[in-house]
């Protein structure tokens, strides 16, 4: 068994302008004065630099980061955005080596929402070909790697953001989620990680065209303030008047849930004894504080994985017939194993769209069924912690590979195909000592409820922090 003095940790963590500030305390220190946002981006970019070599979180470095307004309520904090989203004049890769990305002509929407915020961005963000792993992990590249255990996978897809955050290199930086990717990587490195709801921040222009919609943009944090203050910022740029207004969460709320928990998923994957021994754990302390706790199933279709999985295949084919619009020169035999094997599948299975289409939308049906009486539902994010980084790996061959996803991503896909808020939790850890997450979803616009249990879970236990082991 691997002991912390046998594991490599990374962290950034310094006596510098950031601190050991989360993003909201770096964006109040920046308004009374104490610092400066040029200095607060200059450091960042120190620490990037400092931990880049071990993590290799970085996809591209903006040449002269423009400050976003200073009146956002994260003026002056630096941060990164992912790379499968554009910001103009750096190129946008998508973790790709099938085309030579250019550089973006202008900001994608989300970008725009973002730095609304007076965020700071310094670059991009590495993730797996096309957001499509678990885990930020190439096929002749090195992996994105985990700041608690560097032979330990960061997550995925947002793991590059994920790592910088969790090595302290900067507060808070950019995600997004169709399966799981802000979740994963958050559960995987000690993060506090939000998928909005469906409909809560700005759509993409590609998700909109998708016959269902499974990515909400957002960001992963070291605090649960940090995500609220995103949400309310993100609300003040433009909000969706079909969402129940947000604001700002500021605390814990003396209401009481009724929350149901599960420790094993709605597929019928088992979680291993790390995760399970997390949310018993969790179940109690909510107990403790003075909610009320009761088992739930949720009783999804049996086909749900293989739809999903097949849904997953068609996002794939389509990348692969329609990348030219990416890159003159790409050629989908250069995609990597992964993104093949799901657009071989999807081929096998085409004419099974329709049905599988009204399957999966038909799961908001089992979904609210399971919530009637309850407030919130707890469960694990993932069915074990990270694994070593080589398990998920796209040069796996991939009946292996898909294999292997599936007995770990077991949890998380069924918000992004109901559109639910879904939020991971880091309130666990192995014997060895690496992140472990839990998960709580609730209705639609529900953000609220999910951010005011967060703060009171928080203040009961703080989060472990990586420069502390």
């Amino acid at each position: 068994m691997t002991t912390f003095d046998e594991r490599t940790t990374v962290h950034a963590f310094r006596d510098d302008a950031l601190g050991e500030h989360d993003a909201v305390g770096l964006a109040a220190a920046i308004r009374r004065g104490e610092v400066s946002a040029a200095e607060a981006a200059r450091d960042a970019a120190e620490r990037v630099r400092a931990v880049e070599g071990r993590l290799h979180a970085v996809q591209a470095h903006a040449e002269h980061p423009e400050p976003g307004p200073g009146t956002g309520l994260l003026a002056g904090v630096p941060t990164f955005v992912k790379d499968n989203t554009d910001y103009r004049g750096l190129p946008t890769g998508h973790g790709s080596a099938a085309f030579t990305p250019r550089p973006a002509r202008r900001h994608a929407a989300f970008t725009r929402q973002f730095l609304s915020s007076g965020v700071t961005v310094l670059g991009k963000t590495r993730l797996p070909e096309f957001g499509f792993s678990p885990s930020t992990e190439y096929e002749d590249a090195e992996p994105v790697r985990n700041p608690w255990d560097t032979g330990h996978s960061a997550g995925g897809s947002s793991g590059g953001s994920a790592a910088l955050v969790a090595a302290g290199a900067v507060p808070i930086a950019h995600a997004n989620d169709g399966g799981g990717s802000i979740r994963i990587p958050a559960a995987c490195c000690g993060l506090v990680g939000l998928k909005p709801s469906r409909g809560r921040v700005v759509p993409s222009a590609q998700g909109r065209q998708l016959p269902l919609d499974i990515v909400s943009d957002g960001i992963v944090s070291r605090s649960v303030r940090d995500s609220a203050a995103f949400l309310a910022a993100a609300e003040q740029h433009w909000r969706n008047p079909k969402m129940p207004p947000l604001g700002l969460v500021e605390g814990p709320s003396e209401r009481r849930l009724r929350v149901g928990f599960l420790l094993d998923s709605p597929t019928g994957v088992t979680s291993d004894a790390a995760t399970r021994a997390a949310v018993t754990e969790t179940a109690a302390r909510l107990e403790r504080l003075g909610h009320t706790v009761e088992p739930v199933e949720i009783a999804v279709d049996p086909r749900f994985t293989d739809d999903f999985l097949t849904y997953w295949g068609f996002l794939s084919f389509l990348l692969g017939t329609t990348g030219r619009t990416l890159g003159a020169d790409f050629d989908r035999r250069r995609m990597d194993g992964l993104s093949r094997g799901l657009r071989a599948t999807y081929l096998e299975n085409w004419r099974s769209t329709p049905g599988v289409l009204r399957r999966l939308r038909r799961t908001k049906e089992a979904y609210a069924a399971a919530f009637r009486g309850l407030d919130l539902v707890l469960s694990p994010v993932l069915a074990h912690p990270a694994p070593r980084l080589g398990h998920l790996a796209p040069s796996v061959p991939y009946p292996a590979l898909v294999e292997r996803i599936l007995a770990y991503v077991a949890f998380t896909p069924i918000d992004n195909v109901v559109g639910t808020p879904s939020l991971s939790l880091p309130v666990g850890a192995t014997e060895d000592g690496l992140p472990v997450g839990v998960m709580f979803a609730g209705r639609p616009g529900a953000e609220r409820t999910l951010l005011e249990l967060a703060f009171e879970l928080e203040a009961d236990r703080p989060f472990r922090r990586v420069q502390d082991v």
